[in-house]
C-alpha cells in the first residue's frame, strides 16, 4: 500500500527540482534525532546529503544546554533514553559505542505516600520479591517481554500494518495491553505499589488512563527497563545527537544551521527530501501542490497533551523520604494509579489537574559533568491541556516536597517554560505536544496515514520522516530510518537500499 494519490503525480509536477539534481543528492528538513538518523542512513548508503535546521545548534528534543546557571546542564526535552539500545537504528548505527552511558540499577521508581514506593530495579526477580505478594502478577506481565524486548522494539518500531516479525511476542504484548488498557487493570493485585509502577509507565504516552495505546506504550518501556536499563547519556542527550552529527560529517553530508527553509520550493535541487516536521508543516512547505486526497488525510492529523516543563538547580540532592528512590534514574510522581489517572484524564479534557503526574530525573546523580562538584541538576516536566500557558513550576515543587519534604530549601535557581514556551522552542511539539501527534490507537495504525509506507509522501521524491510517523515520540531516530530506506528503495534503487538498511560500525 503506498502513499494516497502517489500515481497521478509525476516529477516535472513536484514542489523540488528534481530534474537537474545529481542522482546521488538528498535534502534532510530538520536536524532532529529523526533528521539526524535519516541523513547518517542516506550519507552511509552513498548519498550526498545536506541537511537544513533552523535553530542554531542540531539535536532537536535531544539538546543539552545550560537553562538555570552557569556549570549547570539540562536536557532541554529528553533527558534518559529507555531505546537507546533497543532501537533497531541505534543498534545498527552502534551508538552504545560511540556515546558513554550511565545506567542505573534502578531504572525508574514510584513514590507513595507515608513513606512507601514501587522500585522497578533493573533485575526483574529483585523486582517481583520487593513487589510482595503483587510481584507474581507484576511479573506475569512483563517478564517475557522484557526476556524479548529486542522483540518488542521491532515489533512496535515500525507501523503496525505489517506481519509481526515475532508473532508470540507480539501476541504477548497484545494480551499484556488489554489486561492493563481497560477498567479491569486492577484484577490480580492487592497492593498499591505494582499498580502504580505500570501506570507511571503508561502515563509517558499522554493519555487518558486506562487505555489500550497508553498501556502497551507502558508495558513496552517496562520490559526495556527490566532488559538493558533505561541509559543516561554522559553529557547530557546532546551527546547523541553530537554522535550522529560526526557521522553524517564523516561520510561527506553537510549540516546548515540557522537557516529554516519555509517553502519546498526554495530548495537547491535534489533527488530526495526528507522532512523532519509535522504533517502541519509539510502542507505549509508543499502549498499547493499537495493532492486534495493527502491533503485532507494530512488535516485530520491530531495533537494532542502537552508538556509543561521546569528545571532546577539544587545545592543537594532530592531528600527523597524512600531511600531506594535516590538510586533511580526516572522517578514517577503523582501518587497511586487512581491518582495518576484522574490527572491524566484532567488533562485530556482540558483541566489542568491540583496533584499532577510530574516526570522526574537527577542525572548529576550519575553523571558529574552536568552540575559543578557538590551540586545537583533536576529535570522535571508534567502533563497539561494542549496549548496551555499556565506556569507549573508551583504545581511541581508541590508534588515533589510531597514525597521529599525540604525539598524547596534545595533550589538555587529555577528554569520554566510552559506548553506556549515548549511549542516555540520546536515547531515540531505544536501546543507543547512533544509526542508530534496524539499517539492514540487510532493514530500509531495512521501515522499520518493508512499506509505500510506512510513515510513516502504523493509528493515525487518527498518523504516525511518525523515523529509524526510511525513508529511515533520518542529518541529512537526509527522514523528517520524508515524514512530514508524507503527513499533508497524508490529513489536511488537497490544497490543504495541495501547499503543504508544496516548502516556500518
Amino acid at each position: 500500500m503506498g502513499a494516497p494519490d502517489a500515481a497521478p503525480r509525476t516529477r516535472e509536477d513536484s514542489a523540488i527540482d528534481t530534474r537537474t539534481a545529481p542522482d546521488d543528492s538528498a535534502i534532510v528538513v530538520g536536524a532532529g534525532p529523526n533528521g539526524l538518523a535519516a541523513a547518517v542512513t542516506l550519507a552511509r548508503a552513498g548519498v550526498r546529503v545536506t541537511v537544513f535546521e533552523r535553530a542554531a545548534k542540531p539535536g532537536g528534543g535531544a539538546t543539552t544546554a545550560e537553562l538555570t546557571r552557569a556549570g549547570f546542564r539540562h536536557d532541554v526535552c529528553s533527558a534518559v533514553h529507555p531505546l537507546a539500545f533497543e532501537s533497531p537504528f541505534f543498534r545498527a548505527f552502534g551508538l552504545r559505542e560511540r556515546v558513554s552511558f550511565a545506567v542505573p540499577d534502578v531504572s525508574f521508581a514510584h513514590p507513595l505516600d507515608g513513606g512507601r514506593a514501587g522500585i522497578a530495579y533493573r533485575d526483574l526477580d529483585l523486582t517481583r520479591a520487593e513487589l510482595g505478594r503483587d510481584g507474581r502478577a507484576y511479573g506475569a506481565l512483563v517478564g517475557s517481554l522484557a526476556r524479548h524486548a529486542d522483540r518488542v522494539a521491532e515489533w512496535t518500531g515500525s507501523t503496525l500494518l505489517r506481519v509481526p516479525p515475532h508473532p508470540l511476542t507480539a501476541l504477548q504484548l497484545a494480551a499484556a495491553t488489554f489486561a492493563q488498557g481497560t477498567g479491569l487493570w486492577n484484577v490480580g493485585f492487592r497492593d498499591a505499589a505494582a499498580p502504580a509502577l505500570l501506570t507511571g509507565a503508561a502515563a509517558h504516552a499522554i493519555l487518558p488512563l486506562p487505555g489500550l495505546a497508553a498501556a502497551g506504550a507502558g508495558l513496552a518501556l517496562s520490559a526495556y527497563a527490566h532488559a538493558q536499563g533505561w541509559p543516561i547519556p554522559i553529557g547530557g542527550s546532546q551527546a547523541i545527537t553530537d554522535a550522529l552529527v560526526a557521522d553524517l560529517r564523516a561520510h561527506g553530508g553537510t549540516l546548515v544551521t540557522d537557516h529554516e527553509v519555509t517553502s519546498l520550493a526554495e530548495l537547491p535541487p535534489a533527488r530526495a527530501v526528507l522532512l523532519d516536521v509535522t504533517p502541519r508543516a509539510l502542507l505549509r512547505l508543499a502549498d499547493r501542490d499537495v493532492p486534495a486526497r493527502y491533503r485532507r488525510m494530512l488535516e485530520r492529523f491530531r495533537h494532542g497533551g502537552a508538556i509543561a516543563k521546569v528545571d532546577f538547580a539544587l545545592s543537594e540532592p532530592v531528600p527523597w523520604v524512600h531511600p531506594e528512590l535516590r538510586r533511580a534514574g526516572t522517578i514517577h510522581v503523582g501518587g497511586t494509579r487512581e491518582e495518576i489517572a484522574a490527572a491524566e484524564n484532567d488533562v485530556a479534557r482540558g483541566r489542568l489537574p491540583e496533584r499532577p503526574y510530574v516526570l522526574v530525573s537527577q542525572p548529576s546523580l550519575f553523571d558529574p559533568t552536568r552540575a559543578p562538584e557538590g551540586r545537583h541538576t533536576l529535570w522535571t516536566y508534567t502533563h497539561v491541556p494542549f496549548g496551555s500557558s499556565t506556569d507549573r513550576q508551583e504545581a511541581v515543587i508541590a508534588q515533589l516536597e510531597r514525597f521529599a519534604p525540604g525539598f524547596r530549601d534545595t533550589i538555587l535557581a529555577t528554569s520554566s517554560r510552559t506548553a506556549v514556551d515548549v511549542a516555540h522552542h520546536n515547531p515540531n511539539y505544536i501546543g507543547g505536544d512533544i509526542s508530534a501527534g496524539t499517539p492514540d490507537l487510532r493514530q500509531l495504525l495512521r501515522r499520518p496515514v493508512l499506509a505500510r509506507d506512510p513515510w513516502r509522501t504523493p509528493l515525487p521524491g518527498v518523504y516525511l520522516a518525523s515523529a509524526s510517523t510511525s513508529p511515533g515520540p520518542g529518541v529512537h531516530g526509527l522514523a528517520g530510518w524508515h524514512a530514508a530506506l524507503s527513499a533508497l528503495r524508490h529513489e536511488f534503487g537497490p544497490v543504495a537500499a541495501g547499503a543504508g538498511a544496516e548502516p556500518e560500525r
